[in-house]
């Protein structure tokens, strides 16, 4: 077990998100089906940020980063962002996601980890 210089937000659909995804088309791939709120929030997504201490940080770091957090979710379900919300602010992500802090992160892995960059907003 390795303990990461990282804390984390672990972030769950709610209702409205779940919303727009079931009003989204079938993609070209007839990947996209209709899930329940219940359905999405089986799965979060784990943001890894820079270590935190106290809850301050935690809400420095949410302001600086939901909106990169935003898109990828929102890219998730709708890559090109032909159908996103017109308008994304932060009270909307958070109508939109519920987000929990996590001060540590462990690896339990023995693998070594790997780091692939993705496309930035």
């Amino acid at each position: 077990m390795k303990l990461l210089n990282r804390s984390a937000f672990v972030v769950l659909p709610r209702q409205p998100f779940a919303d727009w995804t079931n009003k989204l088309n079938v993609d070209a791939d007839g990947l996209h089906q209709h899930l329940t709120l219940e359905e999405q929030r089986k799965e979060g997504t784990v943001y890894l940020i820079d270590e935190v201490a106290n809850e301050s940080d935690f809400n420095d770091a949410l302001s600086t980063q939901w909106l990169k957090i935003f898109h990828n979710e929102l890219s998730a379900w709708d890559e090109l962002g032909d159908f996103w919300p017109h308008e994304l602010s932060y009270e909307l992500f958070r109508q939109w996601f519920d987000v929990h802090h996590q001060i540590i992160a462990l690896d339990l892995s023995e693998q070594p980890l790997m780091m692939a960059a993705l496309d930035e907003y």
